[in-house]
């Protein structure tokens, strides 16, 4: 059967509105997909500084962001279709909103971006709200793509995804003992941090990391950030935005350095947390011979960062690849919605081998904006 599914993803970069139109199909139990459009529809200032405060709102004014949100990401999806003649061509639509509070040591998580909201816009079938179930069986909640990477991707050892956070995931290998599982988690921040850092220079993001090549690394710096004791906590575990922008950022801070030696430092911490990690997976689950790491996400942009972790992998034997670029761009807004059908289908699409919930859980609440 096909599923015709629009992915939404809004990162903690805070760049945009990342939507996919996705054709998928289950065929015997094997899925293929076939990416019919896709596009980021940037955010305007004024809405990018709408999230970014989002946390220090007041109750009824985070609700309020909340719906304004959903309608707004409704609105977007609209545009998307009319650019692309989608009309009457779309099954359903998954969206991620965007993650404001991230406490799952509380059994709490955050996204904004109302479904019923969305729902009302589009008179589509709509999925949100796609870590709750696994918050709520004492999941981390994230990362919640390698169910798209099992099902989608699972000719590669390991997936590294360069976000506002950088996360991981290595599946199991035939050659590997018995008992193996997908395993993933959050390794450090990263686009976040980066595109803070060069900010003071009018700038939204290091174009091709040529700022941070620049730079030197300040060596009691990043050893002070290797040191944090976040990066000491065995996997499941995941990541909140804070820990970037209200822990790490003030650290680099306080050095006084040029930004271009903040750059350099941060680029090889990011790269280093990144060996550490693989290093750790591959430890307990040996991958086959010439193991390949499938790297994604806007941070893959950042040549000098793909360079320094390429370096890095270079003493693990593990390759970094690099896809066509609609992968590299749009593979969480596209796993986003593999997510909403495998919801719509009332299949598990959070794995607990990743997040350590109780047991694998069907995640996503459904808003029928359409007809009867």
């Amino acid at each position: 059967m096909i599923y015709k599914a629009i992915g939404i993803m809004s990162g903690s970069a805070l760049d945009g509105l990342d939507i996919v139109y996705v054709h998928f199909q289950d065929t015997g139990g094997k899925w293929s997909y076939e990416l019919q459009q896709a596009a980021t529809h940037p955010y305007t200032k004024e809405w990018a500084a709408r999230l970014q405060q989002a946390t220090a709102l007041s109750a009824l004014d985070y609700q309020l962001l909340h719906t304004a949100y959903g309608h707004y990401i409704g609105l977007e999806i609209n545009r998307f279709i009319n650019a692309h003649g989608l009309h009457h061509k779309v099954d359903l639509v998954a969206s991620h909103g965007h993650t404001t509070f991230h406490l799952p040591a509380r059994q709490m998580t955050g996204q904004i971006g109302d479904g019923a909201a969305i729902a009302a816009e589009t008179e589509l079938p709509v999925v949100s709200d796609l870590r709750a179930m696994d918050i709520a069986f004492g999941g981390q909640g994230a990362p919640i793509v390698p169910i798209g990477e099992k099902l989608l991707l699972g000719q590669y050892a390991y997936f590294l995804n360069l976000g506002g956070i950088a996360n991981i995931s290595a599946a199991p290998t035939a050659a590997g003992p018995a008992g193996q599982k997908l395993v993933a988690f959050d390794t450090c921040p990263a686009n976040r941090v980066l595109n803070m850092l060069v900010a003071p220079l009018e700038m939204e993001y290091d174009e091709d990391g040529k700022t941070a090549a620049q730079g030197s690394i300040h060596i009691p710096l990043l050893n002070e950030l290797n040191a944090q004791a976040w990066y000491q906590q065995p996997p499941p575990k995941s990541l909140a935005n804070d820990f970037g922008t209200h822990t790490l950022y003030p650290l680099i801070k306080k050095y006084q350095l040029p930004v271009q030696d903040e750059l350099r430092t941060y680029v090889e911490h990011i790269a280093i947390q990144i060996k550490n990690a693989l290093a750790a997976v591959n430890d307990q689950q040996p991958a086959t011979s010439n193991p390949q790491v499938l790297a994604t996400g806007g941070g893959v942009l950042n040549l000098f960062l793909v360079e320094r972790i390429a370096a890095q992998l270079k003493d693990l034997s593990i390759e970094v690849v690099l896809p066509a670029k609609d992968l590299i761009n749009y593979k969480e807004a596209l796993i986003m919605a593999l997510i909403g059908v495998l919801r719509w289908r009332e299949e598990y699409n959070i794995l607990s081998s990743v997040t350590g919930a109780r047991r694998n859980t069907i995640n996503g609440a459904v808003w029928l904006g359409n007809e009867a």
